[in-house]
């Protein structure tokens, strides 16, 4: 998967040297923590269901899984409570709690997402889509928010071995875009996802939810911003 990532990069950098003019610009979001305010709501799960079953301290280990995929998330879990935690019963009782708070509640969207995703769709912008989170639960996330046509590419957790910090999942999306990585900006809110975009070799956004930004961000991301209306106004100004 890995390999297949680096020869899209290689093929598409080649492309875009070969006939510029061809070049898209492209735009790609993560989802939780930028789209929804999802990430808050996974914490409260994953902090409840540790009470319940008397597990400590999940208050930091959670922070460690923003921007992971389901693999490298349960290795950072497995590290903290040891080989024989029952992983699998703890994500279904989260994922339980988290169904219930939707069926509830609804799912909460991000200030701003509506004014930018229809602006996009009449820009010079190609728009992709790439999260850790499984196919499933992003595909229902999308189609509960109203959302699901408003990007031509869709990369999720599943479809690599390994996300974010890695470069692998943008890679596959701009390649999904025929988009050349570097002509393509990527709107992020934790540090993985930002040491992700980056060292795929595109231009992270960052607009933080839970995590502030330190050194490292302000030095990774080409910009970063407050939300996305932000973001909207930056991006019109680019055009």
């Amino acid at each position: 998967m890995y390999w297949y990532c680096i020869i899209a990069f290689i093929f598409l950098t080649g492309l875009c040297m070969w006939n510029e003019e061809e070049c898209m610009k492209a735009i790609v979001f993560d989802m939780d923590g930028v789209l929804f305010d999802t990430e808050v709501l996974c914490m409260k799960a994953w902090v409840e269901v540790a009470k319940e079953n008397k597990l400590p301290g999940m208050e930091e280990v959670f922070p460690q899984c923003i921007g992971l995929n389901a693999n490298d998330s349960r290795r950072i879990v497995m590290n903290a409570y040891g080989e024989d935690f029952d992983y699998a019963r703890f994500r279904e009782q989260t994922s339980a709690w988290f169904r219930k708070y939707i069926e509830e509640k609804g799912l909460p969207v991000k200030p701003g997402v509506k004014e930018l995703l229809d602006w996009l769709k009449n820009s010079k912008y190609v728009v992709g889509l790439a999260s850790s989170t499984k196919g499933e639960s992003v595909r229902s996330h999308l189609k509960l928010a109203g959302i699901e046509d408003s990007f031509r590419a869709v990369v999720t957790g599943d479809m690599v071995e390994h996300s974010k910090p890695l470069p692998d999942i943008y890679l596959r999306a701009c390649a999904g875009l025929g988009a050349d990585p570097k002509e393509a900006y990527a709107i992020e809110d934790s540090p993985n996802g930002i040491r992700s975009a980056y060292r795929a070799g595109m231009k992270p956004l960052m607009v933080p939810d839970m995590i502030a930004p330190d050194e490292e961000m302000r030095r990774l991301s080409h910009r970063i911003f407050k939300d996305l209306h932000e973001v909207l106004a930056y991006l019109k100004e680019d055009c």
